[in-house]
């Protein structure tokens, strides 16, 4: 059995049935592997010309609406993820891509890790949404009382989780004492910035058990030592992303508040932001991105100047205060 599903006779099937003459292949990172596989097989068996998106894809919120666009597809078929952008105005096949590999021995791993809780939150990546289910009755056999949570925000589904928000994890944050999450570091250390119960990662692409405490504080202080630094800047960089499912928080709303402080603004437009791209930008001591937030948070030791998200430079100009960041979460 392939570890993934790549669904094939669903897309071939939807290809016919739509009469696609073009369609635009996107995959993550990870499975770009299969990009000539897939599109061969697509080709061969309904006809359809198939275009490989050759850009980087870090999820939903990165579909690639434009390429399709240009290169006069009538159909983007976007692998690895559920729907998250709400409306999006061009035909988007998602294919989720389940993960067969039996789970069942990395949660009893894991008991051990939990044995100081009895009412635990679950929750995981779209990869291991429909495994959820079974997860939650081991952990009833051990004892323990196992919560998913209801799907709110970004999430597509009861339990799901994505990169940028935790809405779901923070509703049921008072009734449990600590939350599993079924996926990678990313999810993990995203939900371990978000609430303040303890967060245990199973991954089992690595085969590791990890409790994310650590690391989450780790991350804290590099945060607060980038918010230090942006106080001092002068020349302030806002930037805007320009992928459709990435924009967190209004430039108007920070411009005036730095211009207020003294600051001199400019406001930059990126699809992707990287150190090189900072540096171009020579007199602008720091900046802020409305992208994803996890652009700043994760990429700390790759950026020269200090790179904050929207709500770290609401506290690095008084707005609101740390002790509310720390209260609410960063995500």
């Amino acid at each position: 059995m392939e570890k993934f599903d790549y669904q094939e006779e669903k897309v071939i099937e939807e290809l016919k049935k739509r009469k696609i003459k073009r369609a635009l292949l996107q995959l993550p990172e990870g499975i770009k592997k299969e990009a000539v596989r897939l599109a061969n097989l697509f080709e061969k068996e309904t006809g359809t010309e198939i275009i490989v998106s050759g850009e980087t894809c870090w999820g939903a919120c990165d579909i690639a609406l434009n390429e399709a666009k240009d290169t006069n597809s009538e159909l983007l078929i976007h692998y690895g993820h559920a729907p998250f952008i709400k409306k999006v105005e061009f035909p988007v096949l998602y294919i989720e891509m389940k993960d067969n590999t039996d789970i069942s021995p990395y949660v009893k791993k894991a008991i051990k890790e939990l044995k100081n809780y009895k009412k635990i939150g679950i929750v995981s990546s779209i990869q291991h949404i429909h495994l959820l289910p079974g997860i939650k009755k081991i952990l009833e056999n051990e004892g323990k009382e196992a919560i998913i949570p209801e799907k709110k925000g970004y999430s597509h589904y009861d339990g799901h989780v994505v990169g940028c928000e935790y809405n779901s994890l923070k509703t049921i944050e008072d009734k449990v004492d600590a939350f599993v999450i079924i996926g990678n570091r990313f999810h993990s250390l995203g939900a371990a910035l978000s609430v303040k119960k303890p967060v245990i990662l199973i991954d089992t692409y690595n085969n590791e058990i990890i409790d994310m405490g650590l690391l989450r504080e780790k991350i804290i202080r590099q945060r607060y030592a980038a918010i230090e630094k942006f106080k001092e800047a002068k020349k302030i960089g806002i930037i805007i992303g320009l992928k459709p499912g990435q924009k967190f928080g209004s430039y108007n709303i920070i411009k005036k508040k730095f211009e207020d402080k003294g600051k001199r603004i400019i406001v930059l437009t990126m699809t992707e932001i990287s150190n090189d791209k900072l540096l171009n930008f020579y007199d602008i001591e720091a900046f802020v991105e409305l992208a994803c937030p996890r652009i700043a948070i994760e990429d700390y030791a790759k950026y020269e100047k200090p790179l904050l998200t929207f709500r770290e430079a609401l506290v690095a100009i008084g707005e609101i205060k740390q002790e509310d960041l720390d209260k609410n979460g960063f995500l």
